[in-house]
């Protein structure tokens, strides 16, 4: 990140009040987001100190400085290829099988999830029904005959799915936007809700224009004036080929009902922004953070499950659920670890969990619920 200095004093010749005239917009969201960061660091929060995205020249930058790989190929080839870890489970799971007709009835409560594997999401929440990043296909790949193969079917018929009263999606990468899926939806009239750029990627696959609606950080959407869409910062990357990589932007949302408060994570790193976005928008009844895939050779864009307990904290978050797991193989660790790292985290940090079994509605309630269904398989 360019420093403050640097933006400002650059040009000796040029007084303070003309240099501050001829700042670009880059160099002006670089301005606000040095001093949200100082905030941050000096222990001021406000409600007006969530940056928007920033580019440089085509490509869209994290919120704070980020490597999406710190390991050799050759170190973490050997560890994929070598490693005796249960990636990939020995016996297939499940089955899972949703029972459609339980969509019939509202959640009692006011907020229910169906966790269809990884981040795919049915949230009902204070009367309005939401999908995030839907993966339906058998790969989380650019084909259905290679890439990382999913650990069993999704446990709801696209057929048999409830009315929606939106789709969120978070980033192109292909373990969260799945063309199979999307092109199911083409002749329906639910509402796209994605981070900038992402569009593009519907309407090639023959979404109308009109039922899509992208978001910057800090975006706020209405729903039926009774749900509340804002999308927020996430540190990661994006890209669905090795030449278009970070030109579509990456987000986290905050998820506001009538009655609860809910966040999505997606996929990120640990950053400060976790705090921010909790002071300005929290706390959550719920937050959904990712807890696979992480691996130390790429820290900076998975946080795994400590990291994950942190940004829960950070977010003011009264339950946790964990997402991004047990259902691709998309690292090095064993298909069981993520959830049996985090039972231990959770409970030297005192944090309640919702970990319901795939394919299950399952209401959210202020004491958490564990399924352990992984310990059945």
């Amino acid at each position: 990140m360019l420093s403050l200095d640097y933006i400002l004093f650059t040009d000796s010749a040029a007084s303070f009040t003309d240099k501050l005239r001829t700042l670009t917009e880059n160099k002006m969201r670089l301005v606000r987001e040095h001093i949200a960061l100082h905030c941050f660091l000096s222990g001021q929060h406000s409600m007006n100190t969530i940056a928007r995205s920033r580019k440089e020249g085509k490509k869209f930058i994290n919120p704070v400085p980020t490597r999406t790989s710190t390991g050799s190929f050759g170190k973490i080839f050997k560890a994929y290829f070598t490693g005796k870890q249960e990636r990939v489970p020995r016996i297939p799971l499940g089955p899972f099988a949703t029972d459609a007709s339980i969509y019939g009835k509202a959640a009692p409560g006011g907020l229910r999830i169906t966790w269809m594997g990884h981040s795919s999401l049915l949230i009902e929440i204070d009367g309005k029904r939401l999908l995030t990043d839907p993966v339906w296909g058998p790969r989380a790949s650019f084909t259905k005959y290679a890439g990382p193969k999913r650990f069993f079917p999704a446990p709801l018929p696209l057929d048999e799915m409830p009315e929606l009263d939106a789709i969120i999606l978070s980033h192109d990468h292909y373990d969260h936007l799945d063309h199979f899926t999307i092109k199911q939806f083409v002749n329906s009239s639910v509402p796209f809700y994605c981070s900038l750029g992402v569009g593009q990627h519907l309407q090639k696959w023959g979404v109308a224009a009109n039922r899509i609606h992208e978001m910057d950080w800090s975006d706020t959407v209405s729903i039926d004036d009774a749900l509340q869409l804002t999308a927020t910062p996430a540190r990661h990357f994006s890209g669905r080929g090795i030449t278009n990589r970070n030109e579509t932007l990456w987000s986290s949302f905050v998820i506001k009902g009538l009655e609860h408060n809910i966040f999505f994570g997606a996929d990120s790193g640990y950053f400060p922004g976790f705090k921010e976005i909790g002071a300005a928008y929290g706390p959550f009844d719920l937050t959904m953070l990712e807890i696979g895939a992480a691996n130390e050779n790429w820290a900076d864009i998975h946080m795994g499950p400590e990291k994950a307990t942190e940004a829960h904290l950070a977010l003011g978050g009264k339950v946790m659920m964990p997402i991004h797991w047990g259902t691709f193989n998309l690292a090095v660790h064993g298909w069981r670890e993520p959830i049996e790292q985090l039972l231990e985290y959770a409970f030297d940090k005192n944090i309640l969990l919702f970990a319901p079994e795939p394919g299950m509605p399952t209401e959210v309630k202020e004491e958490g619920y564990n399924s352990i269904w992984w310990e059945e398989q």
